[in-house]
């Protein structure tokens, strides 16, 4: 055995083993969205489409829902996203963060679709392992980016008791501008039944 090999210490082993879990993860999760782009997973074949809904099981059927676009576009992106940042030290972590909701949404989709493979979700216990033991490795960076995103953090001024009992109400006010797009796109569609509707609306309440 080599004497740089002997004379290696446990931290030094230690961080090694991360980068190859790093790059384990960036391979598999790179694959796994390029399959997801090129149409190797998700979808059915027309022999499949032409089945009748009971008989393809949910877990052909989820593949088929899985397939709709931009769903299967967004997933793809973005497991090949989290893997390339994966690969560069300055992004390791970030790339450990975006990951972990994507792996632990595959984990979830197979355990409930996917009942006839247990290897592969045991597999995908062990990825969900290794990206904790990076975010562990990197803990110190983690308590920082915590506290910073913790501590005092509170409103820029101070308001009065009755603005934080009016919220609710400033909430509900909200949500309808959030809603006026929706309402003109409606109206500009279809402006006699939008008449209709907000002028029984306006005698449902005055009556």
């Amino acid at each position: 055995m080599p004497t740089a090999v002997r004379n290696l210490t446990r931290a030094q082993v230690w961080d090694y083993m991360i980068l190859a879990a790093r790059v384990l993860l960036a391979g598999t999760f790179i694959s796994y969205g390029y399959a997801k782009l090129t149409g190797a997973q998700f979808g059915l074949v027309p022999a499949q489409l032409a089945q009748p809904v009971q008989q393809l099981g949910l877990f052909k059927l989820s593949w088929y829902l899985f397939g709709q676009e931009p769903f299967k576009s967004f997933v793809g992106y973005s497991q090949i996203v989290a893997g390339l940042l994966l690969l560069w030290h300055r992004t390791a972590l970030v790339g450990a963060l975006v990951l972990l909701p994507i792996a632990a949404n595959v984990l979830v989709v197979d355990l409930t679709y996917l009942k006839i493979l247990p290897a592969l979700q045991w597999r995908l216990v062990f990825y969900l392992g290794l990206i904790f033991l990076i975010c562990w490795h990197y803990r110190s960076r983690m308590h920082a980016a915590w506290r910073a995103l913790t501590q005092g953090l509170a409103p820029r001024f101070p308001h009065p008791w009755w603005a934080y009992a009016l919220l609710p109400v400033a909430a509900v006010g909200l949500d309808v501008v959030g809603a006026l797009p929706h309402v003109a796109y409606v109206t500009a569609l279809h402006p006699a039944v939008t008449w209709r509707s907000t002028a029984a609306m306006v005698h449902a309440l005055l009556h």
